[in-house]
């Protein structure tokens, strides 16, 4: 994040992106810094003060719509002699897994609805529907992702231990087959997020043993083990003759969330002009630092109310990368404050449509796969933070 200081003063270098067009860096002094991070507080706080109805409501309707789209498309899968009907269904099954990953289990495991103080809506006990054990997912996401975004060598999100996604991975080989990787990938990727605290790498090369990670194992042995045996066994016996139609219509469905998932998150995470850090340059950062670290390392998805819903407003990750366990639904009212901050502090705001993004992100894909040798180097300094002086 912060790179090469000043000889003067410790002004370490805040960031580098893939260069989108030609601009001067932005020089943040230390107390602009704090000052911005002191809005940011200021606007957080507003929002925690009006928590309330509205927000419980909201999550009731969440909760009622998904549950109607999963009985619907259950029993729609039930007329496979009717393809339009079965289809119908399998898209309707495949809406409600994806409002129960994202608006419904994503939010509610980061806290954002445990003020309510209700079993249901608790962040310690939530289960979702999906092979990746909760509390696993809490530990390498809301820990480890969210207290050390884009941090190289720290957050393991930047390429989920099989994807080169950053210039600063140091490339091999193996990296050529990055667009393959990405491709299985969004696949599978419900079972990529459960093997994600596994560190599956950590473990091939040595730096993680076997026995260290047994809990980890059982933990997921029993819920994918649960999730396999409802998907792919219980429902599709439930339907009798249409055992097959079933199941074929639930492999559907979850494949359906996997590939909406994947793409929704690797668009706030990985276009163009998203920053990376080092660990070097974010020791000992201040909220205000760590605030501008979110706001360099994530980008959003314009797009319709609907779009953002079924994106579980991860359509708006720079604020949900600023405010974690702040319901999500707010986010689209916190959105114009946010971007009007950026503009008074001249950082950038970064945010485009999802083909767009989507688009950047691939190509990112396919360009990392080669060595910087072959493609060239198009970083550039982004920011530049003033810390505070240390004494000689």
């Amino acid at each position: 994040m912060f790179g090469i200081p000043f000889p003067s003063v410790s002004l370490p270098l805040f960031g580098t992106s893939a260069k989108s067009e030609e601009r001067a860096p932005t020089v943040l002094s230390y107390e602009q810094v704090q000052e911005l991070g002191r809005e940011l507080d200021e606007l957080r706080a507003r929002i925690v003060a009006k928590l309330g109805d509205e927000d419980r409501e909201y999550i009731y309707k969440i909760v009622k719509t998904q549950r109607g789209f999963e009985i619907a498309g259950r029993a729609m899968m039930y007329m496979p002699f009717l393809p339009p009907v079965w289809l119908a269904g399998v898209g309707a099954l495949g809406v409600s897994k994806i409002l129960d990953n994202m608006e419904i289990g994503h939010n509610v495991m980061h806290g954002q609805y445990d003020w309510m103080r209700e079993p249901g809506f608790n962040s310690q006990v939530f289960e979702w529907d999906t092979v990746c054990p909760a509390d696993q997912w809490k530990h390498s996401h809301n820990y480890m992702h969210h207290t050390f975004t884009n941090i190289v060598g720290k957050d393991r999100d930047i390429g989920y231990g099989i994807l080169r996604m950053d210039e600063g991975q140091k490339w091999n080989p193996y990296y050529l087959g990055n667009p393959v990787y990405a491709f299985l990938l969004m696949t599978f990727f419900e079972w990529g997020v459960m093997l994600h605290d596994l560190e599956s790498e950590n473990i091939i090369q040595g730096k993680r043993k076997w026995h260290d990670v047994k809990p980890l194992l059982q933990g997921m042995w029993r819920k994918a083990g649960r999730q396999v045996l409802k998907d792919y066994l219980i429902f599709p016996a439930l339907s009798g003759p249409f055992f097959v139609s079933t199941l074929v219509g639930n492999v559907g469905a979850n494949l359906m969330r996997n590939l909406w998932t994947y793409s929704i998150i690797f668009c706030g995470h990985f276009p163009t002009g998203v920053q990376t850090f080092t660990e070097e340059e974010t020791a000992d950062e201040s909220r205000g630092e760590w605030y501008v670290r979110q706001m360099l390392g994530s980008a959003n998805i314009e797009g319709s109310p609907l779009f953002h819903i079924m994106s579980g407003n991860l359509s708006h990750q720079i604020e949900h990368h600023l405010y974690p366990d702040l319901p999500a639904h707010r986010y689209p009212e916190i959105a114009p404050e946010v971007k009007a901050l950026c503009e008074k502090y001249d950082l950038p705001y970064n945010t485009g449509g999802f083909f767009q993004q989507i688009g950047s992100v691939w190509g990112k894909i396919f360009k990392l796969a080669l060595p910087n040798s072959l493609t060239g180097s198009d970083s550039t300094v982004g920011v530049i933070v003033e810390r505070k002086k240390v004494a000689a």
